[in-house]
C-alpha cells in the first residue's frame, strides 16, 4: 500500500474508532444517557474527519471536493449523525445491550447507514456545483497552435477506406481550410496492411506510425500531441459521424468551450444506422459502469467525435493513460477533476460498415481499466505537481 493510500485509509479511520471509543468511555465508563454519549461522540469524530481531510486528502479530486464546503460538510454530518443516534437507538429500544461488545456491534451498525447517507448526499451536492462550473465556460486568451483545425483519425488496418476518409474530410472541411488551415492527421495503430502509406498518398498532412497496435486510447493521444491546430478533434476512421459534424466540435470550441463532445443520446441527435441490440446494450452497460469514476451524468461518454482547445487537449491527453476504449471515460474525468468547461452536441450516425470493438471482451477489460482509474484518482497520479505550469483549471491555461 501506498503511502498516499496509507494517509487516506487513515482519515477514513481514526474518525470512527474515536467514534466508536467515545461512546463507549461516556456510556459504559461514565453512565451518560446513550444518545447523549453517541451525538458528543459524533460532533468530536466529525470535527476531526473535517481536519484531517483538510489535511490529508487529495482535494483536486472531485470526490473530496467537499472539503472545501465547510457548510456542506457540516450540513451532511449532522443528518448522517441524527440518523447515527435514531439507529443506535431503535437498535438499543429493540435488543438492549449492557456489554461492551453490545454496544460496539449496535454503533458498527449505526455508522454503516450513516456513512451510506454520506456517501449518497457529497457525490448528490459535488454533481450539483460540479454541473454548474462544467456549464460554464472560462474567458481565455486564443488557444496556442499554427492552424485552425487539426482532425485525428485513429485507424487500424485501413488501407483501403483511409484515403477516402481523408479526403471527404478535406472536402467538408474546405472553407475552414480556407480560412486559417485544417490538418489531418492519421495515426496508423501498429497496421501491417499499408494503412501509413495509404494515408500519405490520400494526403495526410500528418501521419503518425505506432510501432505495434496499443489501442485507441494511445492512438488519439498520439495525434493529438502532434496536433498544431488551435482546436483539436478526433474521429472514426470508418466515418461513422459524417465529417461535416466536425464543424459542430469546432464551432463549440471557438464559441468558448474547453471541451465539446458527440452526444447519441442529446434530443437532437439522429441514428440512420440501426447498431445491434448486443451493442445498444453493450453501449449502456458501459455508460452505468462509468459511474463508478464520473460523478457527472453523461449519456453517452464512447462517441468518437470529440473536441477540444489545443492547450485543453494538451493538458488532457499528457496525464491521460488509458490505452483502450475507457481513455474516453477517463478524458471526463480529467474534465471534471479540474473544472473545465463541457458541451455536449448531437450528432447522426450516419455510416457504420464495420467495427472494431468486441463487446463482451472489451466490456471486461473495460472494468480493469476502470479500476486503474480510480486507483490512480485515489492515489494522485492525476493531480498537478508542484512544478508544473499548470496548476489548476483557473491559473493553468489562463
Amino acid at each position: 500500500m501506498t503511502g498516499r493510500l496509507r494517509r487516506l485509509a487513515a482519515v477514513s479511520l481514526i474518525p470512527s474508532l474515536v467514534d466508536v471509543g467515545l461512546l463507549v468511555l461516556l456510556r459504559q465508563y461514565w453512565g451518560w444517557v446513550l444518545v447523549a454519549a453517541d451525538v458528543v461522540a459524533i460532533a468530536v469524530a466529525s470535527v476531526l474527519s473535517y481536519v484531517l481531510h483538510r489535511l490529508v486528502t487529495f482535494r483536486t479530486d472531485p470526490y473530496v471536493r467537499w472539503v472545501r464546503v465547510p457548510l456542506a460538510f457540516a450540513g451532511v454530518a449532522v443528518v448522517a449523525g441524527l440518523l447515527d443516534v435514531a439507529v443506535l437507538r431503535a437498535l438499543y429500544a429493540a435488543h438492549g445491550f449492557d456489554t461492551v461488545s453490545g454496544l460496539v456491534a449496535a454503533k458498527l451498525v449505526a455508522l454503516a447507514v450513516a456513512a451510506g447517507v454520506r456517501l449518497f448526499a457529497y457525490r448528490a451536492l459535488l454533481l450539483v456545483g460540479l454541473t454548474q462550473r462544467r456549464q460554464q465556460r472560462t474567458e481565455r486568451p486564443p488557444a496556442p497552435g499554427r492552424l485552425r483545425f487539426s482532425v485525428v483519425v485513429p485507424a487500424y488496418e485501413e488501407s483501403g477506406s483511409i484515403a477516402a476518409a481523408v479526403a471527404a474530410i478535406h472536402a467538408a472541411l474546405a472553407d475552414v481550410a480556407a480560412d486559417g488551415g485544417v490538418e489531418v492527421i492519421v495515426v496508423d495503430d501498429g497496421s501491417a496492411d499499408g494503412t501509413a502509406d495509404a494515408a500519405l498518398a490520400g494526403g495526410a498532412e500528418q501521419v503518425v506510425v505506432q510501432p505495434h497496435n496499443r489501442g485507441k486510447g494511445a492512438a488519439v493521444r498520439a495525434g493529438v500531441l502532434a496536433a498544431r491546430g488551435r482546436t483539436v478533434a478526433f474521429t472514426d476512421a470508418d466515418l461513422s459521424y459524417s465529417p461535416d459534424q466536425l464543424l459542430r466540435i469546432l464551432r463549440a470550441v471557438e464559441d468558448g468551450w474547453d471541451v465539446a463532445i458527440g452526444d447519441r443520446g442529446h434530443p437532437d441527435s439522429r441514428t440512420a444506422v440501426r447498431t445491434s441490440r448486443l451493442r445498444e446494450v453493450g453501449s449502456r452497460v458501459i455508460n452505468l459502469m462509468g459511474y463508478a469514476v464520473l460523478l457527472g451524468s453523461f449519456s453517452d461518454t464512447q462517441c468518437g467525435l470529440k473536441g477540444f482547445r489545443s492547450d485543453v487537449g494538451r493538458f488532457l491527453f499528457e496525464r491521460a493513460r488509458i490505452d483502450g476504449f475507457a481513455f474516453d471515460i477517463e478524458l471526463l474525468h480529467l474534465v471534471e477533476r479540474h473544472d473545465l468547461s463541457l458541451v455536449q452536441v448531437p450528432v447522426e450516425v450516419s455510416h457504420s460498415t464495420r467495427s472494431t470493438v468486441r463487446v463482451v471482451g472489451d466490456t471486461v477489460r473495460l472494468m480493469g481499466d476502470l479500476f486503474r482509474i480510480r486507483h490512480w484518482a485515489a492515489t494522485g497520479v492525476y493531480e498537478v505537481g508542484e512544478g508544473d505550469p499548470v496548476r489548476a483549471q483557473g491559473d493553468a491555461l489562463a
